[in-house]
């Protein structure tokens, strides 16, 4: 079967720096995801696999704007510290809302004397990205994926 709109799609990949060629996702478990321009996965791997079938492998290079995007140094805070509770620590993850109320994701990044600062980026933003992809299943989605805009079951969305 070809890898086509509304299809299910497994792949095995790696994920690397363009830059420095550091590994960043082994890709431990396969990814899957719904076909067909309903954004489970970036626009150009989904571009490149259109029309292929399993055993197709593409190493692809992605600049920042088409992975992660580019850093956005608004997305930078700092907040006194006593605002945390105790045991924060820099790498931790936390939720919090940006400037337009809407929730986001932040890591701390730092901790000097009193005052914490955060990141709201994403962590590989701003970051040229090297994708190494196998396709190692293609199927019909069904009809509830196709509804939900994503897949279910292994390795998919679960409820």
């Amino acid at each position: 079967m070809k890898v086509t709109a509304n299809t299910a799609v497994t792949l095995r990949y790696k994920v690397s720096d363009a830059v420095t060629h550091k590994l960043i996702d082994e890709g431990r478990d396969p990814m899957v995801y719904l076909h067909g321009g309903y954004e489970n996965t970036f626009p150009k791997i989904e571009a490149a696999l259109d029309g292929q079938e399993v055993g197709f492998q593409t190493t692809l290079n992605l600049q920042p704007e088409d992975a992660f995007g580019a850093r956005d140094e608004s997305l930078v805070r700092t907040i006194p510290k006593s605002e945390f509770p105790p045991g924060v620590k820099v790498g931790g993850q936390l939720e919090g809302r940006n400037d337009r109320g809407e929730p986001q994701h932040f890591t701390v990044m730092k901790i000097k004397g009193p005052q914490v600062i955060l990141d709201g980026n994403h962590p590989l933003a701003g970051k040229a990205l090297k994708f190494s992809v196998t396709v190692t299943g293609v199927r019909a989605a069904t009809e509830e994926e196709i509804a939900h805009r994503h897949v279910h079951g292994d390795h998919g969305h679960h409820h």
